[in-house]
């Protein structure tokens, strides 16, 4: 042991009693069982979906629930409690319309006083005393350790304790006292969270999803393509900009940008008003039928679509002039343009242009801006840049994120690992440097870094390799060969839409592949396993691959991706069992659920169910104890 290390550990427990009662607590702490993880992906802006999982623990309230109390309360009672838990300031609200005589509702605070704390005793029977009494509300702690730990039958206390439920009632501090309770206890079930990538894009508040994030206990996230956009247009990237914005036009978002975020839009709209007409190939999509915009917002929105469609494509143009070493010279279209904008040549074949909108579009250099789009993506780009409640969110992003991670064995990523046909890595060849594999992902994340720290309006290479972990042909994130957003909009052939994936997703359900992949990056090559988002597990597909070492936990958690999966979205619980993939059902309204006792948790598959529970040394944070220990072993041996 290093002489500083040794004097900080001295100074930390500076007594042998003090070293000694440490020692102690951290080896009983290896033998609790392992505390729960969950594991979320694609999220996509679906606020209202989110939050009731992080409520119900992925269903894991329920279980706890049929566990503590059947026998006891009907199925009917047992979910009536259940959205008392997830939703308690709501539900104690229509709870207490339904008395009339006081002496009725103070027995139900009573009862569930009670229930709630049966509840949180057996949730809190993994953790150590000290762990719970954090979790607990600090307006209520000393109340709530009284009533958890007290001994109810002891005739002694008896009345002590019947004195202090009595006060807590009539001192009408019984509502606050039951929904700490409830908080404490979604907290308690569900230890840790694991958000593998796109919180981001789609639906209509991915910032209520980053508030609640960081308020979470314990949260870790990995990077996903549409996240990348936003802490790219934080870091100055006028390519993310221009790509976000579009996507929040198309789906009808971008009231996330100017209220949310406080970007104001009016030149963009001024700009569009000017150049753009009605275009039906640019109207939003309407995923939801109260947020349908009017016939005048309509009409603005398209005409918006179109201009920063058209910037985007401009820039791309001008980055990958820029970069020849990004290899993606095929994705410049604007040049394929016939004179008169009614077609385009690809690859030897014309295809007629439809929805065209090339008013800004000088035939002589395609890829220019015209001065007024200069203007207006650079005004932007700063809005972005200066926007103090997006930085806050992705500095968030910035210390919780990574591109991949290695826990408890398994690895998570957003996308994929980019490779041959035959399984060998390919990668991005810069500055005479091969990357690939983890060094590929490890070299992203490394430019990711510099440029959000050094947020610059400039074209870097740091800057530009934000737009590349969009949209380019070896990134992680993306994992195609290439986007055809442009095809998508300007030509009615499908054969043009196609997007080649990555071989990756076909090497995933080879059982051989997936132990390479975890190897190349440290993780559990005999029990880890890779857990994936950023592909919709269609219907008829299953989410478990290459024997169970494979699991794709996006769903279909935004809207859009509904109809293609059938389901609401998927989460992964991790607990001392071992794993379980839950299946969820779409979410209607917060309002409706809250009404209507109606949960979204419908189905829980046996991913592996351990042989004897798993403890807590047997996990990263076991790791960390145990090396602990032996600091202090070593210290006592020195003293």
């Amino acid at each position: 042991m290093q002489e500083l290390e040794k004097a900080l550990l001295r100074e930390k427990y500076p007594t042998k009693e003090a070293v000694t009662t440490e020692i102690i607590n951290l080896e009983a702490i290896l033998n609790l069982p392992k505390s729960t993880e969950a594991f979320m992906s694609d999220i996509h802006g679906e606020f209202d979906a989110f939050d009731h999982i992080l409520r119900n623990a992925s269903g894991n309230i329920v279980i706890k629930i049929q566990d503590l109390f059947s026998g006891q309360m009907t199925p009917q009672k047992q979910k009536v409690f259940a959205f008392l838990i997830y939703y308690p300031a709501d539900r104690i609200e229509i709870v207490k319309k339904t008395f009339t005589d006081p002496d009725d509702l103070k027995q139900w605070y009573l009862d569930t006083f009670h229930n709630l704390l049966e509840m949180l005793r057996y949730c809190a029977t993994k953790y150590t005393r000290s762990k719970v009494r954090k979790a607990l509300d600090p307006k209520f702690v000393y109340i709530t350790e009284e009533l958890l730990y007290g001994d109810f039958s002891t005739e002694d206390k008896h009345k002590y304790y019947a004195q202090i439920t009595d006060d807590i009632i009539a001192l009408a501090m019984a509502d606050q006292f039951i929904i700490a309770l409830c908080h404490t206890i979604q907290r308690l079930v569900v230890d840790h969270l694991h958000v593998v990538g796109d919180i981001y894009d789609r639906g209509p508040a991915p910032d209520k999803i980053m508030d609640r994030l960081m308020r979470h206990h314990s949260v870790d996230l990995q990077w996903g393509n549409h996240d990348i956009l936003w802490l790219g247009g934080a870091a100055g990237s006028r390519l993310c900009v221009a790509n976000l914005l579009r996507i929040c036009a198309r789906y009808n978002n971008l009231a996330i940008v100017e209220d949310a975020y406080g970007i104001n839009l009016r030149h963009l709209s001024l700009l569009a008003e000017k150049y753009y007409q009605d275009n039906p190939g640019f109207a939003p999509k309407i995923m939801r039928e109260d947020r349908r915009p009017s016939g005048a917002e309509l009409s603005q929105l398209t005409k918006i679509h179109q201009a920063i469609s058209i910037i985007q494509f401009k820039l791309e143009g001008q980055a990958i002039d820029r970069r020849p070493e990004f290899k993606m010279a095929q994705r410049k279209l604007l040049d394929k343009l016939s004179a008169d904008r009614q077609h385009i040549t690809l690859n030897g074949q014309t295809y007629p242009i439809v929805n065209g909108c090339f008013q800004t579009v000088d035939p002589k250099d395609p890829y220019a801006l015209i001065p007024e789009e200069q203007a207006v993506i650079d005004q932007l780009t700063q809005a972005f840049v200066h926007s103090e409640k997006l930085h806050q969110h992705m500095d968030f992003f910035m210390e919780h994120g990574s591109m991949y991670l290695v826990y408890n064995g398994n690895l998570l990523i957003h996308g994929c690992v980019p490779v041959t046909p035959k399984g060998a890595m390919e990668g991005l060849e810069l500055g005479g440097h091969w990357y690939k594999g983890k060094v590929l992902f490890d070299m992203l994340e490394e430019n990711l870094r510099e440029s959000y720290a050094n947020t610059s309006q400039g074209d870097d290479l740091s800057t530009d390799l934000l737009w590349y972990l969009w949209t380019g042909p070896e990134s992680p994130l993306f994992g195609k060969r290439a986007m055809t957003t442009f095809e998508r909009y300007f030509i009615a052939d499908k054969a043009t839409h196609t997007e080649v994936p990555n071989s990756y997703y076909q090497l995933r359900h080879d059982p051989h592949f997936i132990e390479s992949i975890l190897k190349e990056f440290g993780a559990d090559v005999t029990h880890g396993r890779v857990i994936n988002g950023h592909t919709p597990v269609k219907k008829g597909q299953s989410p478990i691959l290459a024997d169970g070492k494979m699991l794709i936990i996006d769903g279909g958690f935004a809207r859009a991706y509904q109809p293609t999966t059938g389901i609401g979205g998927y989460t992964l619980l991790y607990n001392s069992y071992g794993l379980q993939l839950v299946t969820l059902q779409p979410f209607t309204t917060r309002a409706k659920a809250i009404a209507e006792l109606s949960d979204i948790v419908t189905t829980k598959r046996i991913v592996e169910q351990a042989i004897a529970r798993k403890t807590e040394a047997e996990t990263d944070v076991g790791t960390k104890l145990k090396a602990q220990v032996a600091q202090l072993l070593a210290l006592l041996k020195t003293d």
